[in-house]
C-alpha cells in the first residue's frame, strides 16, 4: 500500500469524492440500516449511500478512532499500568484489574477484539493523561481527516449527547486506518491470547464473508447495531458502514457481493512504460525519455474499456533534469476522466556545448523527422 504522505493523500481523496463510475450493471441492494455507505477504499468513490450524513450514535465503532490515535502516539511495546477508573469501566470488558501491567498492543487487542471499555480508558489515560484530553486528540484527528459530521467525547462509545458521527465519516476513518499496518493486522485477528485469556473477535464477518479483513462492531440500546467493515479481493478494497441496522451481517455481505460483481480497481497507467520526446541541442542523444512517477489506478465497471491520452510537447529544448515535468497521461472511460498522472523526465540531458546555433537548428530539423513513440523496454 502507498505510504508516502498518507494523511494528505487520504484527506484529498475523501474530500474530492469522485462520482460513481458510469456503466455498472445492476443497482445496489438496499439495507435495513438507518444510515449506510459503501465506499471504495482507495479512491473514496461512494457506490451506495442512504442517509449517509445523518449524525448518529456509533457505539463501540468509536474504538476505531481510539485505536488509530493510540497507534500514532504510542509504541506497541509501551507498558501501561491499569488504574482504578479503567478497571471499573462499565459495559463490555477485557476484565482488567487495577495495578496490572499490559503492553499497548495487548490493550489494543482487548479494545478491538472484545470491545473492552476498560482497555479504551486505560489506553486513553496512558496516551493523553486524561479521558478529556484524549477526546480532544480524537477530535483533532477527525478534523484532519475532514470528518465534519463527527464529535467524540469518550474513547469507548458509550452513549453521550455530544458523541456522534455519520456513516460517511466512519467510512473515511476506516479507509484511513486500514492503511496502517498495525491497525489492519489487529482488526483482522480472529483470536489472541492476552495474559492467559483468549480473546475472540466479535466481528463475525471475518469468518462469514470471503475477503473480510476488519474492522469493528458496536451496540448499545440507543445506537442499535453498528458495524464498520472492510473487504478485499485482489486489488479491490471496499469499506461498508451501517448504523442502527438490525440485519448488518447480511446487509454488508449483500453490498460487498454487488460491489465485487460490478466493479474492479484496475491499473490503467504503467510507470514502466517510457515515452520519448525529440530533444533539441542535446549533447549525446536524440530523445528525452519520460515516464509516470507512479502507476495509475482507477475504479471501473468490470470489463469497462478505457482510453489513454499522452500529453507531451513535440520537442524539448535541453538541458532538462531528471524529475522535471514533461507532461501528463490522462485516462478516460465512457467519456469520463478516471485517472491522470504527471510525466517526468527520467534522466538529465545536458545541452550540447559545440556546434553553435546552426548546429542546433540542424539537429532540431533532423529530430523532427523522427517519430514520437512510446515503449515499455526503452528500445
Amino acid at each position: 500500500m502507498k505510504k508516502a504522505a498518507l494523511a494528505l493523500l487520504i484527506l484529498f481523496a475523501f474530500t474530492m469524492l469522485p462520482a460513481v463510475p458510469a456503466g455498472a450493471g445492476s443497482a445496489p441492494p438496499g439495507t435495513s440500516a438507518h444510515s449506510a455507505v459503501l465506499m471504495h477504499a482507495d479512491t473514496g468513490t461512494v457506490l451506495y449511500e442512504h442517509n449517509a450524513d445523518d449524525r448518529m450514535l456509533i457505539a463501540s465503532t468509536t474504538k476505531i478512532m481510539t485505536a488509530i490515535v493510540v497507534l500514532e502516539n504510542c509504541a506497541l511495546d509501551d507498558i501501561v499500568t491499569i488504574d482504578e477508573r479503567s478497571a471499573g469501566a462499565e459495559g463490555s470488558s477485557m476484565y482488567l484489574r487495577a495495578g496490572e501491567r499490559y503492553t499497548v498492543e495487548d490493550l489494543l487487542l482487548g479494545l478491538m477484539l472484545v470491545s473492552g471499555n476498560d482497555a479504551a480508558l486505560a489506553l486513553a489515560i496512558n496516551t493523553a493523561g486524561s479521558v478529556e484530553d484524549f477526546a480532544d486528540m480524537m477530535n483533532e484527528k477527525a478534523a484532519a481527516l475532514g470528518m465534519t459530521g463527527t464529535h467524540f467525547s469518550n474513547p469507548h462509545g458509550l452513549d453521550a449527547e455530544d458523541h456522534y458521527s455519520t456513516a460517511r465519516d466512519m467510512a473515511v476513518l476506516a479507509a484511513y486506518c486500514m492503511e496502517n499496518d498495525d491497525f489492519a493486522r489487529i482488526v483482522a485477528t480472529r483470536s489472541a491470547n492476552v495474559a492467559g485469556q483468549t480473546l475472540t473477535n466479535h466481528n463475525r464477518l471475518l469468518s462469514l464473508y470471503d475477503g473480510c479483513i476488519g474492522v469493528k462492531t458496536g451496540y448499545t440500546m440507543a445506537a442499535g447495531r453498528t458495524l464498520v467493515s472492510c473487504a478485499e479481493r485482489g486489488n479491490t478494497r471496499f469499506i461498508c458502514v451501517t448504523l442502527c441496522d438490525r440485519d448488518d451481517w447480511d446487509d454488508h455481505a449483500s453490498l460487498y457481493d454487488w460491489a465485487f460483481e460490478n466493479y474492479e480497481y484496475v491499473r490503467v497507467i504503467d510507470s514502466s512504460v517510457t515515452y520519448r520526446v525529440n530533444a533539441v541541442n542535446a549533447e549525446d542523444t536524440l530523445y528525452a525519455s519520460a515516464s509516470a512517477q507512479r502507476d495509475g489506478w482507477a475504479l471501473l465497471p468490470v470489463g469497462a474499456e478505457y482510453d489513454t491520452r499522452v500529453e507531451l510537447p513535440p520537442f524539448v529544448i535541453c538541458p532538462v533534469q531528471a524529475g522535471e515535468t514533461a507532461g501528463q497521461v490522462v485516462v478516460s472511460s465512457n467519456g469520463q476522466k478516471v485517472c491522470s498522472e504527471q510525466l517526468v523526465y527520467a534522466e538529465d540531458l545536458p545541452a550540447r556545448e559545440s556546434g553553435g546555433f546552426l548546429g542546433s537548428i540542424e539537429r532540431f530539423i533532423r529530430n523532427l523527422a523522427r517519430p514520437i513513440y512510446l515503449t515499455g523496454d526503452n528500445t
